[in-house]
Protein backbone atom coordinates (compact mmCIF):
# COMPACT_ATOMS: atom_id res chain seq x y z
CA UNK A 1 0.00 0.00 0.00
CA UNK A 2 0.94 3.17 -0.94
CA UNK A 3 3.38 5.12 2.01
CA UNK A 4 2.70 8.70 3.16
CA UNK A 5 -0.65 8.73 2.47
CA UNK A 6 -4.23 9.56 4.07
CA UNK A 7 -5.71 6.39 5.26
CA UNK A 8 -8.84 5.29 7.30
CA UNK A 9 -9.06 1.89 8.54
CA UNK A 10 -12.74 1.01 9.42
CA UNK A 11 -13.03 -1.37 12.46
CA UNK A 12 -10.29 -1.31 14.35
CA UNK A 13 -10.53 -3.46 17.88
CA UNK A 14 -7.62 -3.50 19.88
CA UNK A 15 -5.43 -1.84 17.12
CA UNK A 16 -3.16 -4.39 16.15
CA UNK A 17 -3.46 -3.75 12.21
CA UNK A 18 -3.13 -0.16 13.00
CA UNK A 19 0.15 -0.76 14.46
CA UNK A 20 0.90 -2.47 11.10
CA UNK A 21 0.02 0.49 9.21
CA UNK A 22 1.84 2.87 11.16
CA UNK A 23 4.81 0.53 10.90
CA UNK A 24 4.85 -0.68 7.06
CA UNK A 25 3.43 2.45 5.45
CA UNK A 26 3.91 5.37 7.40
CA UNK A 27 0.86 7.19 6.53
CA UNK A 28 0.68 11.07 6.72
CA UNK A 29 -2.48 10.48 8.75
CA UNK A 30 -4.30 7.66 9.93
CA UNK A 31 -8.09 7.97 10.98
CA UNK A 32 -8.94 4.82 12.79
CA UNK A 33 -12.92 4.43 12.44
CA UNK A 34 -15.18 2.15 15.30
CA UNK A 35 -18.05 1.99 17.59
CA UNK A 36 -16.20 0.52 20.39
CA UNK A 37 -19.86 -0.23 21.70
CA UNK A 38 -20.80 -3.84 22.57
CA UNK A 39 -19.74 -6.06 25.11
CA UNK A 40 -16.77 -7.63 22.67
CA UNK A 41 -15.73 -4.08 21.53
CA UNK A 42 -16.37 -2.33 24.76
CA UNK A 43 -15.36 1.14 26.28
CA UNK A 44 -11.89 -0.75 27.41
CA UNK A 45 -10.98 -1.50 24.14
CA UNK A 46 -11.58 1.75 22.97
CA UNK A 47 -9.45 3.40 25.89
CA UNK A 48 -6.83 1.17 25.40
CA UNK A 49 -6.70 2.18 22.04
CA UNK A 50 -6.11 5.97 22.74
CA UNK A 51 -3.29 5.50 25.33
CA UNK A 52 -1.90 2.72 22.54
CA UNK A 53 -1.64 5.51 20.02
CA UNK A 54 -1.19 8.41 22.50
CA UNK A 55 2.54 9.66 20.91
CA UNK A 56 0.83 9.53 17.23
CA UNK A 57 -2.34 11.61 18.80
CA UNK A 58 -0.40 14.07 20.03
CA UNK A 59 1.50 14.20 16.79
CA UNK A 60 -1.88 15.00 14.60
CA UNK A 61 -0.37 11.70 12.41
CA UNK A 62 -3.16 9.73 13.88
CA UNK A 63 -7.17 10.39 14.59
CA UNK A 64 -9.97 8.71 16.30
CA UNK A 65 -13.74 8.96 14.81
CA UNK A 66 -15.56 7.20 17.30
CA UNK A 67 -19.46 6.10 15.79
CA UNK A 68 -20.70 3.18 13.67
CA UNK A 69 -18.41 2.51 10.40
CA UNK A 70 -21.32 4.07 7.77
CA UNK A 71 -22.20 7.44 10.10
CA UNK A 72 -18.86 8.42 10.34
CA UNK A 73 -18.06 8.46 6.49
CA UNK A 74 -20.02 11.54 6.85
CA UNK A 75 -16.92 12.63 8.77
CA UNK A 76 -14.80 12.79 5.29
CA UNK A 77 -14.44 14.76 3.09
CA UNK A 78 -14.94 13.90 -0.85
CA UNK A 79 -11.88 12.68 -2.57
CA UNK A 80 -10.35 13.10 0.51
CA UNK A 81 -8.44 9.30 1.36
CA UNK A 82 -5.71 7.47 -0.55
CA UNK A 83 -6.86 4.05 1.07
CA UNK A 84 -9.13 2.80 3.42
CA UNK A 85 -9.05 -1.14 4.95
CA UNK A 86 -12.27 -2.40 6.00
CA UNK A 87 -12.91 -4.81 8.68
CA UNK A 88 -16.53 -4.60 10.51
CA UNK A 89 -19.44 -7.22 10.89
CA UNK A 90 -18.61 -8.91 7.70
CA UNK A 91 -22.35 -9.03 6.98
CA UNK A 92 -23.66 -8.41 3.46
CA UNK A 93 -25.58 -5.51 4.66
CA UNK A 94 -23.18 -3.45 6.02
CA UNK A 95 -20.09 -4.06 3.71
CA UNK A 96 -22.22 -2.99 1.02
CA UNK A 97 -23.36 0.20 2.77
CA UNK A 98 -19.58 0.79 3.60
CA UNK A 99 -18.46 0.46 0.09
CA UNK A 100 -21.09 2.88 -0.74
CA UNK A 101 -20.84 5.34 1.82
CA UNK A 102 -16.67 5.69 1.48
CA UNK A 103 -15.91 5.25 -2.09
CA UNK A 104 -17.16 8.54 -2.59
CA UNK A 105 -14.43 9.92 -0.10
CA UNK A 106 -11.56 8.20 -2.13
CA UNK A 107 -9.02 10.17 -4.42
CA UNK A 108 -8.94 9.38 -8.30
CA UNK A 109 -6.61 6.26 -8.13
CA UNK A 110 -7.04 5.31 -4.94
CA UNK A 111 -8.37 2.09 -3.16
CA UNK A 112 -10.76 0.35 -0.27
CA UNK A 113 -8.94 -2.64 0.94
CA UNK A 114 -11.16 -4.99 3.53
CA UNK A 115 -10.91 -8.17 5.48
CA UNK A 116 -12.92 -11.79 5.65
CA UNK A 117 -12.92 -11.86 1.39
CA UNK A 118 -14.26 -15.02 2.72
CA UNK A 119 -17.47 -17.60 2.90
CA UNK A 120 -17.74 -17.20 6.40
CA UNK A 121 -16.62 -18.36 9.69
CA UNK A 122 -16.35 -22.13 9.31
CA UNK A 123 -16.01 -22.61 13.36
CA UNK A 124 -18.70 -20.63 14.16
CA UNK A 125 -21.16 -21.40 11.62
CA UNK A 126 -21.45 -17.69 11.13
CA UNK A 127 -21.54 -16.75 6.88
CA UNK A 128 -19.85 -13.79 5.96
CA UNK A 129 -20.95 -11.19 2.98
CA UNK A 130 -18.35 -9.25 2.19
CA UNK A 131 -17.42 -11.56 -1.48
CA UNK A 132 -20.91 -10.51 -2.47
CA UNK A 133 -21.02 -7.24 -1.46
CA UNK A 134 -17.59 -6.38 -2.70
CA UNK A 135 -18.74 -7.85 -6.50
CA UNK A 136 -22.10 -6.74 -5.92
CA UNK A 137 -20.59 -3.41 -5.62
CA UNK A 138 -17.50 -3.62 -8.65
CA UNK A 139 -20.50 -4.02 -11.26
CA UNK A 140 -22.87 -1.72 -10.62
CA UNK A 141 -20.11 1.12 -9.64
CA UNK A 142 -17.42 0.43 -12.32
CA UNK A 143 -14.64 -1.09 -9.67
CA UNK A 144 -12.42 -3.82 -10.06
CA UNK A 145 -10.57 -5.95 -7.87
CA UNK A 146 -7.13 -5.83 -8.16
CA UNK A 147 -5.80 -8.42 -5.51
CA UNK A 148 -6.84 -11.07 -3.20
CA UNK A 149 -4.29 -12.25 -0.55
CA UNK A 150 -3.46 -16.27 -0.26
CA UNK A 151 -2.98 -16.29 3.11
CA UNK A 152 -3.60 -20.02 4.07
CA UNK A 153 -3.73 -19.04 7.89
CA UNK A 154 -6.08 -15.90 8.18
CA UNK A 155 -9.01 -15.16 6.15
CA UNK A 156 -8.43 -13.45 2.89
CA UNK A 157 -7.89 -9.88 2.47
CA UNK A 158 -9.65 -7.98 -1.25
CA UNK A 159 -8.50 -4.61 -3.02
CA UNK A 160 -10.39 -2.84 -5.28
CA UNK A 161 -10.28 0.49 -6.84
CA UNK A 162 -12.64 2.35 -9.35
CA UNK A 163 -11.76 1.64 -13.66
CA UNK A 164 -10.32 4.36 -14.85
Amino acid sequence: MPKNAVVAEIGVDKGDFSEKILEICAPKKLFLVDAWHTERYHDGLFESVTTRFAKELEQNVLEIKRGLSVDMASQFEENSLDWIYIDTDHSYETTIRELCAYSPKIKPGGIITGHDYTMGNFVKWYRYGVIEAVHQFCVAFEWELIFITADVTENQSFAIRKIP
